[in-house]
């Protein structure tokens, strides 16, 4: 569970998120399409590719790739691309088994064929780390568990919703390959289904911030961590939506902690912990120029 202040947070940002929606709604599009580059550099960089941002952005926004680089790493990056666009541009299609399974059809498509757009089945265990996910023949049964589950929570608050989905999916680990970057495109899919923007789960902190949560759920069964780390994304995702068409000026956190006199490791600080409405392009806080520290609460 988050504290009352975030929540508050939350839905005061999601007013006006919904006013931009409204009027702006064509801008609001651009902006997560302009963030795909960054999301695929991310949740594969996750998964260990050795693909950089810049690797990234010269396949998906120039179709050039570089000599040296592994082709499998290529159709990963083309291929979750795909998934998250077609994501944004059907976002308010319900979860569902069938949806699940061609999302992982069109992320393997061409680098494993044999495996895409099924759950594991036969013998075909999987080990992640010291954590084995769950017996194959029971894998079809847990997932429609889980997607129905979700679905028939009404009482729960969305990110708690999501937070438990996501810890659950990972813990049952439904396929061969493919479950992280296919996890993270259903955080999006909820999210977006719930009226909110997508976000974007960071490689550089997934040593800090992300996997230690999986462990925390798989000997406590607690998830609040997951709810915590989202409400923090989602928060920066809402500001910088909210930012980005409002005000005149984006500046860095860095130069702005210079113009107004305020420590660069602490505007850091609360720019990760979002008392500022800081926001991250390209792996560097942002933040509006004509923003006053005094506003912070």
């Amino acid at each position: 569970m988050i504290n009352r202040i975030t929540r508050a947070k939350i839905e005061s940002l999601k007013l006006v998120y919904d006013e931009l929606l409204e009027t702006q709604k064509e801008a609001l599009y651009e902006i997560a399409m302009a963030e795909v580059p960054e999301m695929v550099y991310n949740s594969n960089a996750i998964e260990n590719s050795t693909l950089t941002l810049e690797d990234t952005e010269d396949i998906l926004l120039r179709d050039t790739i570089a000599k040296d680089r592994n082709i499998r790493e290529v159709y990963e990056a083309k291929n979750l691309a795909r998934v998250t666009v077609d994501l944004l541009k059907s976002s308010n299609d319900p979860i569902s088994i069938d949806s699940i399974l061609s999302m992982h059809k069109n992320l393997l498509t061409h680098i494993q064929d044999e495996v895409a757009g099924r759950f594991r089945s036969g013998k075909e265990w999987v080990r992640i780390g010291a954590h084995v996910g769950a017996n194959p023949q029971f894998v079809h049964g847990l997932m429609a568990d889980l997607v129905e589950h979700y679905r028939a929570d009404d009482r729960s608050y969305f990110l708690d919703r999501i937070a438990f989905f996501h810890a659950e999916f990972e813990t049952i680990h439904p396929f061969v390959d493919g479950n992280g970057r296919i996890g993270r495109v259903l955080i999006n899919q909820q999210l977006m289904r719930a009226g909110y923007p997508p976000i974007i789960v960071q490689n550089k902190s997934k040593h800090a911030d992300y996997y230690p949560l999986f462990d925390e759920y798989r000997h406590s069964q607690k998830f609040d961590g997951f709810t915590e780390l989202f409400a923090l994304l989602l928060l920066e995702s809402l500001h910088k939506r909210i930012t980005l068409l409002t005000k005149p000026k984006i500046i860095s956190v860095s130069e702005w902690a210079k113009q107004h006199s305020v420590p660069g490791n602490s505007a850091a600080n609360k720019a990760a912990r979002q008392t500022i409405p800081a926001f991250r392009r390209n792996q560097k806080w942002m933040i509006a120029k004509d923003y006053e520290p005094s506003n912070e609460k």
